[in-house]
């Protein structure tokens, strides 16, 4: 890989910005799980303010933030409501049947990444001793496989509702929340406020080098922080890192919209290309997935065509591939994208590929 390579496997492959390297090098640290590292106890007092919550819980990953939730609401042999193409249940390892005991419960996914409400209260258990108990509705926001697509205020609060009118718990996976918020032009508080919890990440297009942060109220954040040691999440000096998601948070949010405008340049420059299927209209944040409909080539040809040509880009399933644009990658990157595709598309074949890894 060059330093001309454009890389567009995903918002995960942004690298931390000199200001956030400063701020890591001079962190004040001190022992997280006696509750000590400064930093980290800044960084989540700032999330909780900013999303209007009560507290909030630094952890390693946007994976351990949604299984430290499910865990926190759930207990064993309780019931979780999700959408079957949500990040929760296809990418995170079954991780709360696995570990917590937990039963999914998938709906289908609609096209925008919403789950039919009515179809939600449905599937709501009723109180019978040969049923799971219903304990927690999870959705996911922005929707990765709907192809970034956000769900807007009115669902959230809708959903919101259901959940809380069946005595259920809403948890939301917000790993990119933050470009929902910005695609929206709303606080993503008020994406939240009817959440009983969240997940949000700092390591995708907000850049910083690891992280996620969950919140909720004090009773939950305090059940989540047992769960978070128990899954192997305790840290020590971690205002090391939490320094990073400071700059994170107070500097890279507003520039998720030029992330959102490459994206959607990306699309209508593929919408015009023979053999790429793409509705850029449905384009609303940093996600293309996209369609490559031609007998000649395959998703895996096509990927690596476009690795030689300095473009990394993963098949995603069936004959779809997914782009993920980042702070890493320009309008002019675009550009370039663009020409590499023709050139290859062009090519009327592709290299020999091993199996390339799907990335979430």
């Amino acid at each position: 890989m060059t330093n001309n390579t454009i890389d567009l496997r995903s918002d995960t492959v942004s690298k931390p910005t000199a200001e956030m390297r400063k701020a890591m090098a001079a962190a004040p640290v001190g022992d997280d799980v006696y509750g000590e590292d400064p930093t980290v106890n800044r960084l989540e007092s700032m999330v909780a303010e900013m999303l209007e919550k009560e507290a909030a819980l630094f952890v390693s990953s946007g994976t351990m933030g949604n299984l430290a939730s499910v865990l926190s609401h759930c207990g064993r042999g309780d019931e979780m409501i999700l959408g079957d193409l949500a990040h929760i249940y296809l990418s995170e390892q079954g991780g709360s049947s696995a570990l917590g005991g937990v039963h999914p419960r998938p709906l289908p996914t609609a096209p925008d990444g919403t789950l039919d409400l009515d179809l939600v209260q449905s599937s709501i258990r009723a109180d019978d001793e040969h049923y799971p108990r219903t304990s927690l509705l999870a959705i996911e926001n922005t929707h990765n496989r709907a192809g970034g697509r956000c769900l807007p205020v009115e669902y959230m609060d809708a959903a919101g509702e259901v959940a809380h009118r069946n005595g259920l718990k809403l948890h939301v996976d917000g790993a990119r929340l933050w470009n929902a918020a910005v695609a929206l032009n709303v606080a993503p508080a008020r994406l939240l406020q009817e959440a009983d919890s969240a997940s949000l990440c700092l390591s995708k297009g907000l850049g910083a080098p690891v992280g996620s942060v969950i919140v909720g109220d004090s009773d939950f954040v305090k059940r989540a922080r047992r769960m978070r040691k128990i899954l192997g999440g305790g840290t020590r000096q971690a205002g090391i890192i939490a320094a990073a998601g400071i700059v994170a948070i107070t500097e890279m949010v507003e520039r998720l919209a030029d992330d959102h405008a490459n994206a959607r340049k990306l699309a209508e420059g593929l919408a015009e290309l023979d053999g790429i299927s793409v509705d850029p209209d449905l384009v609303e944040t940093d996600i293309v997935y996209f369609e490559l409909c031609r007998d000649d080539m395959t998703p895996a040809q096509l990927s690596a065509g476009l690795k030689e040509a300095g473009v990394l880009m993963n098949p995603a399933y069936a004959r779809f591939l997914r782009a993920v644009t980042n702070v890493g990658v320009s309008s002019d990157d675009i550009d370039r994208v663009l020409d590499a595709f023709a050139r290859v598309l062009d090519s009327q074949g592709g290299a020999d590929v091993s199996a390339v890894r799907k990335y979430g």
